[in-house]
């Protein structure tokens, strides 16, 4: 049960490994990188209490020999703070520019251990162990690295791939419910983005794939993955198409914000929440038809996922500053804010003409709602 996605990026080339059991196995895919037989891995604490001895056991089993980092888990920890921590960490390694770093975790590890093996003499080589579904799906494809700062998610960055990326799926059945529905978010954005028959596909799937039914979790990333790297090929810096990818985050990065990137909101939540709202003003500008916002809040429902604000607990600003919010997005072009929208499911497009009095009266209806 494996499958291979290919990133076909000119010199920067690697290939994405899906399926059970690829942690055991992982001193066999890495060991071609090597010019010594040494990793350094930098993990979160929830991860490394977990899985860390499986990666270790897998790496030595090819000779490789590894030292850790442990990071605290949790948004929060993409930061300056923690960048600065992993370099002089990496330097007191001696790790040599071409030694490889292995960034073992979500989303958050991946972002800020990547961000710190682009800076680091000028650009280490460096391998994804994804360890949520929304770093197996999204976030560990496609070299989109970063931190967060307080004026916004994801503002310092910079593009650096990786080598290699191991999605080992049986990592997944370690996972809390909550966090795997937040990662399912993120899958259900490539078939509302640009694949309709995958979106009918997890309608059906969907139950199956989240009481963890192997072969139905190893096609779901397959699935997202090959959509995200046949993008990434075509528009690497996200000049036109890539920024599709970013159905869903426009809203979303803004409630992460209001919500001080806490447990509240998970980011995975955060996409589905902006996904429908996406439709939804999609809808309202007669774009697309009224039946598809109803038809993606009732898959989300179905899986029991977060849909609408009042899903979010605790106290949201005003429709005004939560556009406010939305302004310091990274899709902003010469002040003007740009939405990923969606003519029907499958089939989304970037657009900066979107009146803001519409933005600010679908936010207040739905604070309305709350």
């Amino acid at each position: 049960m494996r499958e291979t996605v290919h990133v076909g990026l000119p010199g920067r080339e690697y290939d994405i490994q899906i399926g059970p059991g690829l942690l055991a196995e992982a001193g066999a895919y890495i060991a071609p990188f090597l010019a010594r037989p040494r990793v350094v891995v930098i993990s979160d604490e929830t991860v490394a209490a977990l899985h860390l001895d499986g990666l270790r056991a897998g790496l030595a089993a090819n000779g490789i020999s590894v030292e850790a980092l442990t990071l605290p888990p949790g948004e929060a920890t993409k930061c300056w703070a923690q960048v600065t921590r992993c370099v002089d960490w990496l330097l007191d390694q001696k790790v040599e520019r071409n030694d490889v770093i292995i960034a073992f975790g979500g989303g958050v590890i991946g972002d800020l251990v990547g961000f710190s093996a682009s800076i680091l003499r000028r650009g280490v080589r460096f391998v994804q162990v994804p360890t949520s579904l929304l770093a197996q799906v999204d976030s560990s494809v496609g070299g989109k690295t970063g931190i967060n700062v307080s004026q916004g998610k994801n503002l310092v960055g910079a593009f650096h791939q990786p080598t290699l990326v191991l999605a080992d799926t049986a990592v997944l059945g370690t996972l809390e419910a909550r966090d795997f529905l937040a990662g399912y978010g993120e899958v259900v954005k490539y078939g509302l983005l640009g694949d309709a028959v995958f979106f009918d596909w997890l309608e059906q799937q969907g139950p199956a794939l989240a009481e963890g039914d192997m072969a139905a979790r190893v096609e779901a990333v397959r699935w997202s993955v090959q959509m995200k790297a046949d993008i990434v090929t075509r528009d690497e810096t996200e000049q036109g198409e890539r920024a599709l990818l970013n159905l869903g985050h426009t809203f979303c990065h803004a409630l992460e914000s209001a919500t001080q990137y806490s447990n509240r909101l998970l980011h995975g939540e955060g996409v589905a929440i902006g996904c429908a709202l996406a439709f939804e003003l999609s809808a309202r500008l007669g774009l697309c038809a009224q039946e598809d916002p109803s038809r993606v809040r009732a898959h989300l429902k179905a899986m029991g996922m977060k849909t609408d604000l009042r899903d979010i607990q605790g106290d949201l600003p005003n429709a005004a500053v939560l556009l406010d919010l939305m302004g310091q997005d990274k899709k902003v072009v010469d002040g003007q804010l740009r939405f990923v929208l969606a003519r029907t499911i499958g089939e989304a497009f970037v657009t900066g003409d979107v009146p803001r009095e519409t933005v600010l009266r679908l936010l207040s209806e739905a604070l309305a709602e709350r």
